[in-house]
């Protein structure tokens, strides 16, 4: 089992505080696993085990528990004395109306309530409501490249970090190397999120163009897109589609995590733009599978990856855009601001080097730059900006 120490510290803080503790991410990126580690860190810190209360809602152990009445009482059910009981609920997103158990079970017992979701409906208005000001959020992805190098500590990084980039940090792919294995689980955590997450929650007909949507986003990361743009393309293949529902597909995958939306930010305007965006996928094994291995587009791949990267470290991410140049990201946190351009390599040619750091040039302030390639040299500082390898940097400790 892969520690997962840094979303472990999320739950470790906020441990007896009064909110919800509500866990949320793709289909298989970790979550049951951190509840069993979070689990195994409270009965090696005093708490007993008869108070910690597990719930997996997708066992068929619990194929009964439907509503939010029904959870309600099997949880009471085990709460036994005054003392305080740790409620972790798993996937709890399959009981209709849980926010209403939760709600109830905070306000009528002395428990402290952890739950998970495969969906970002569990953080709809009605959670919202109820728990306002009340719950936080943990939003895990899977594996970065520091927790799947743990899993193979002696490959060479350089090389190992390229099968990352293929097969993306599912954790139970962390150490296998049989193709066939790896995208038969990629083959079922696509068919699972998008069949059960998809379009069994929203009622989708048309399946086949809901697939035909995300194959185009999914070919485009990195890529400013639209629905528009979309729409117009899937019109000249002889579909007949809205922009209105290619927008609606979008907020669909972001809602079940397998695609992420950066809104582009005009830095001279200080405003964000509200057209162009751009989509990156949660996993790049799943992207890569769902197109057959085709288009690894190296520079676009390893954008994504310092995407996730930085999400991972609480920044906020926005895509730069300054009169006509773009700055790849915008990381902000805190009172902090820095930014960042990834490249492949820029010791191709001179003027790779130069249209990479042309933006830095328009910036006018005095944060932080930084330009991320997988480039091996000894240069380090480019006129104030910072060229860091992309494998050193997401192994060592983040900069500060």
């Amino acid at each position: 089992m892969i520690a997962r120490d840094e979303y472990l510290k999320h739950l470790i803080a906020f441990k007896d505080k009064p909110v919800v503790k509500v866990i949320t991410g793709i289909r298989r990126c970790g979550k049951s696993t951190l509840l069993m580690l979070y689990d195994d860190w409270l009965k090696k810190n005093g708490v007993a085990s008869k108070q910690i209360i597990s719930i997996n809602l997708e066992s068929a152990r619990y194929d009964n528990v439907k509503d939010y009445k029904t959870l309600y009482d099997e949880v009471v059910s085990k709460i036994r004395t005054d003392e305080k009981y740790y409620v972790l609920l798993d996937e709890v997103q399959n009981v209709a109306e849980f926010e209403r158990a939760v709600e109830s079970l905070s306000i009528d017992h002395n428990v402290d309530i952890y739950i998970t979701g495969s969906n970002a409906y569990m953080l709809s208005s009605e959670l919202a409501t109820l728990l306002s000001g009340r719950y936080v959020e943990v939003a895990m992805l899977p594996l970065s490249f520091a927790e799947y190098q743990s899993a193979w500590p002696n490959e060479n990084p350089d090389q190992l970090f390229l099968q990352y980039m293929k097969y993306g940090g599912f954790p139970f792919l962390a150490g296998i190397k049989d193709e066939n294995v790896i995208n038969s689980y990629l083959d079922g955590i696509y068919n699972t999120v998008v069949l059960k997450d998809i379009i069994k929650r929203n009622d989708i007909r048309d399946i086949t163009l809901l697939e035909n949507v995300l194959k185009m986003v999914l070919s485009a990361i990195g890529s400013v897109v639209s629905p528009a743009s979309i729409a117009k393309s899937l019109r000249a293949e002889g579909r007949q589609v809205s922009n209105e529902t290619v927008e609606r597909y979008l907020e669909m995958f972001c809602n079940a995590f397998i695609l992420n939306k950066a809104v582009r930010y005009d830095i001279k305007g200080k405003a964000y733009l509200k057209t162009l965006n751009k989509y990156y996928v949660t996993d790049m094994g799943l992207r890569n599978n769902v197109l057959g291995y085709r288009q690894i587009e190296a520079t676009h791949a390893l954008e994504n990856i310092v995407y996730l990267e930085l999400l991972r470290r609480g920044y906020k991410v926005d895509i730069g855009k300054l009169n006509d140049t773009e700055i790849d990201f915008i990381a902000r946190r805190q009172d902090t601001i820095e930014y960042y351009q990834v490249s492949y390599t820029v010791n191709n040619s001179p003027e790779t080097l130069a249209r990479e750091i042309r933006p830095f040039g328009n910036l006018g302030d005095h944060y932080s730059r930084y330009l991320i390639t997988l480039d091996r040299d000894l240069v380090t500082d480019i006129n104030g900006i910072r060229k860091v390898n992309a494998v050193d940097w997401l192994i060592k400790t983040p900069l500060a």
